[in-house]
């Protein structure tokens, strides 16, 4: 297994658990007004690969295969720290800037959670 990305979580939203089990969204500092309430906020940190299905989402060291990877969602984990994340394993749930995780409840994320993405 190699990492591709690493991350911690600075900072989280008052509302983060506001889409239940089903989707996390993680920006860097600049997320706009509107969604900071909703977000994990994370440091701008670049990939150093391409994040592909097959690969896996890990927070806190627990793995989720990644089923779909949404057009711009590598591009806009580089340049913005955006990332939205579905639980969900349904293609219909891949948006431009999303990757799409096996259904599976992820454990709460808190201040110091490392995300990584690591490829088999």
């Amino acid at each position: 297994m190699n990492v591709i990305y690493t991350n911690k979580i600075v900072n989280t939203g008052k509302d983060v658990t506001a889409f239940g089990d089903e989707m996390i969204i993680l920006f860097g500092d600049n997320a706009p007004a509107t969604l900071k309430d909703y977000c994990y906020t994370i440091p701008i940190v670049q990939t150093s690969a391409h994040i592909s299905p097959g690969q896996f989402f890990s927070i806190d060291g627990e793995k989720f295969k990644i089923m779909y990877v949404g057009k711009i969602a590598e591009k806009n984990l580089n340049e913005l720290g955006h990332l939205t994340i579905n639980f969900t394993a349904s293609e219909n749930s891949v948006l431009p800037g999303a990757i799409v995780v096996e259904k599976k409840k992820p454990h709460p994320m808190k201040i110091g959670s490392v995300v990584e993405i690591i490829t088999p």
